[in-house]
């Protein structure tokens, strides 16, 4: 029989339903939120009294890097850092784990739901390396997840392209992302890492700079995939890192960017780091300019984004972006990797440090903030730090004080170069978050934008996935540390303490796609792959606990 469990005069925030600080009771069956029983008789199995406290839908990270071959380099190239981090110890429930700004498997799912967090994406795996990336998600306990997959320096991708066939690309994608078991398309800097691959220190420098070998632009990868993935009706649109990530006077690209989907839905990511004016990595001439893009996305509601906000203190680059890779270990001089996964896609690695004393991380800090601030439509921007890259996943709860409150944020303004002010709007922005928009931003946007109708809410049908917090005027307080966590009906981590590790779903997609393609990608991989067409797909058993969200959700 199952148990009927009921959260009684909670306040709840879901701003989904339009509940917005409510008391109201909440009611579960099974893994999935109820409608309160039509028989008032009815007794609930478990009653748990939630009065005074605030009632969330589980949080929802739609951009991070958690899982993979690139995770578990960044892991071993940071030794000194895991002898310095809080270790995890071995309990009755939890296995031992490491943490520092790359945490090993375990201390990922269990900080997550110690945070109040459900559900989280890889945001960059290429599909030669899925395999990979679903065997570590099966030692990731707490959380749903998801990949999404690397295409846009795919050579079949560009070819595609090149020959003008859109039908072709079209179930390419379809297909691809159906044997990587993946969940959206994702272009990382398009064109600009093949460009990296054949040139020593190359790159791509705006969207109409041609590809090598392939005669095809980052304008037409991205204008192309997102027609494409507009076509498949994938449940998530094309996701953008743009070209120039991190570089002065970026912001132009990023706007082209922008235009180049014409019109067609496209989330742009960690849109902080391709927010920058000023020209040639000259530290005097480096300045905001998220003021221009907000406007352009304040009105274009195609456009959707997350933020990747920066951080103070020490972390690590882990990227798809390849040059970025390498321009950062020259600027930083420490340790650095590269791979190139073979026709498909690269990787940089180098362990980084912000500080509050200099004045372009000082920036970026800023513009992070900015961009929450200066985009009016919550539902259309979400909170992230490209973790690991601007900051860990775990500062969230110090980002929420941020938004929520003025006076803290501006103390850690003061302590910033004071020519700040003079580079960003951000000492002039009044903007204070409402629990219901920090609601928008953590669970509702995100699940809305990733197309997951059963996520982000508490209306029946959802799936029963909800965090109890303690108010508390320290929002940062109120925040890292929640009253109760509950996943698929069950009560996984109470004051602070894991109770329940049970292991979440892997969410992916199958499109559907004209299949007398596959003759035409058999031979492709047979010429050109080490490994064979037939070797290639992610089985059914590598997902032993899977959802398939389906096309047009």
């Amino acid at each position: 029989m199952t148990d009927l469990i009921k959260l009684t005069g909670g306040t709840l925030y879901d701003p989904a339903n339009n509940v917005d600080g409510q008391v109201r009771d909440l009611w579960i069956a099974g893994d999935k939120i109820v409608a309160p029983p039509s028989d008032p008789a009815t007794r609930p199995t478990r009653e748990i009294g939630a009065r005074g406290l605030v009632v969330m839908p589980g949080g929802v990270d739609m951009h991070c890097h958690i899982a993979g071959p690139k995770v578990n380099v960044a892991r071993k190239m940071r030794p000194e850092e895991k002898r310095g981090s809080q270790v995890l110890h071995k309990t009755a429930v939890a296995h031992s784990g490491t943490l520092g700004s790359v945490p090993s498997t375990f201390a990922t799912g269990y900080k997550y739901a110690g945070m109040g967090y459900t559900t989280a994406f890889d945001a960059a795996i290429p599909p030669l390396a899925a395999r990979h990336a679903h065997e570590e998600f099966a030692d990731t306990p707490c959380i749903d997840k998801g990949i999404y997959v690397l295409m846009g320096n795919n050579h079949y991708v560009m070819r595609s392209i090149q020959r003008n066939e859109p039908q072709k690309l079209k179930s390419f994608i379809a297909w691809l992302l159906g044997a990587a078991k993946g969940y959206a398309p994702k272009l990382v800097n398009p064109g600009g890492v093949e460009v990296w691959k054949n040139h020593q220190a190359g790159n791509v420098h705006g969207l109409d700079e041609v590809v090598d070998h392939f005669n095809v632009t980052p304008r037409q990868i991205v204008g192309e995939v997102a027609k494409a993935a507009a076509e498949l009706k994938l449940p998530h649109p094309v996701h953008i890192h743009c070209n120039n990530l991190g570089m002065p006077g970026n912001w132009q690209t990023t706007l082209e960017t922008m235009r180049a989907l014409e019109g067609h839905r496209g989330h742009l990511t960690h849109i902080q780091f391709h927010s920058y004016g000023g020209g040639d990595a000259d530290e005097n001439t480096f300045n905001s300019k998220t003021a221009p893009l907000a406007d352009y996305v304040n009105a274009h509601k195609n456009i959707t984004i997350d933020v990747g906000q920066v951080l103070f203190g020490e972390t690590t680059s882990m990227t798809g972006d390849g040059p970025l890779g390498y321009f950062l270990s020259k600027v930083y001089g420490g340790k650095w990797f590269s791979c190139d996964t073979e026709l498909e896609a690269g990787c940089g690695i180098t362990p980084i440090k912000y500080k509050n004393r200099s004045l372009v991380h000082a920036l970026q800090w800023a513009i992070g903030l900015e961009w929450y601030l200066l985009v009016e439509d919550p539902w259309r921007v979400v909170m992230s730090t490209d973790h690991p890259n601007g900051g860990s996943f775990l500062a969230y709860p110090q980002i929420i004080r941020l938004l929520m409150d003025r006076t803290y944020r501006q103390d850690v303004l003061k302590t910033c170069p004071p020519r700040i002010r003079e580079r960003s709007q951000l000492a002039d922005l009044n903007r204070q978050y409402t629990l219901n928009e920090i609601a928008i931003i953590t669970r509702a946007a995100p699940a809305r934008i990733l197309g997951l109708k059963h996520k982000g809410h508490l209306a029946p049908g959802a799936d029963a996935d909800v965090t109890l917090y303690t108010p508390n005027d320290n929002k940062e307080t109120m925040f890292e540390l929640p009253r109760m966590v509950i996943k698929s009906g069950r009560i996984i981590v109470e004051q602070g303490e894991l109770r329940e590790p049970l292991n979440g779903k892997t969410l992916h997609v199958q499109p559907d796609y004209d299949q007398d393609v596959e003759r035409d990608i058999q031979e492709w991989f047979e010429q050109y792959y080490s490994i064979r067409w037939r070797n290639y797909p992610v089985e059914d058993h590598y997902l032993p606990d899977s959802e398939l969200i389906p096309a047009g959700a």
